[in-house]
């Protein structure tokens, strides 16, 4: 069985999942906090819903977008702050090769709607080899 954290995480995965597929920043940005801070696949940091969504407005339009989240793992910090990490898994069109990251969330209820405040990505590949 499914914890409340686990059905928000997941609710924010649907609707981010549908938004990324078209490419459509204005849906992906309303998911988050105007206070989130973004650190993409690029190295600047964004910050609120307008940064998030000059993120996504400046990916390339790829054909078929598409991304699966694995390894899903949420906790409640309290009952308005929830932690997820997980990776997540583009597919972004023919000829382009596939991309997986590590994901984390930090998730808050502003005004009774769930927000991402914090959204950061990093590379699956060890930066440091031993």
């Amino acid at each position: 069985m499914r914890s409340a954290a686990d059905v928000t995480v997941y609710g924010i995965i649907e609707k981010w999942s549908a938004g990324f597929s078209k490419l459509d920043a204005d849906a992906l940005a309303s998911l988050y906090s105007n206070n989130a801070f973004f650190f993409g696949s690029n190295p600047t940091l964004y910050r609120g819903q307008q940064g998030v969504a000059a993120y996504f407005n400046a990916l390339p339009r790829w054909d078929s977008p598409a991304v699966q989240f694995t390894d899903v793992r949420t906790v409640e910090v309290n009952p308005d702050l929830i932690n997820f990490a997980g990776t997540a898994s583009f597919s972004l069109g023919e000829g382009e090769p596939p991309l997986s990251v590590k994901i984390s969330w930090v998730i808050a209820r502003e005004d009774g709607e769930w927000r991402i405040v914090s959204h950061h990505v990093s590379s699956k590949s060890p930066l440091i080899e031993r």
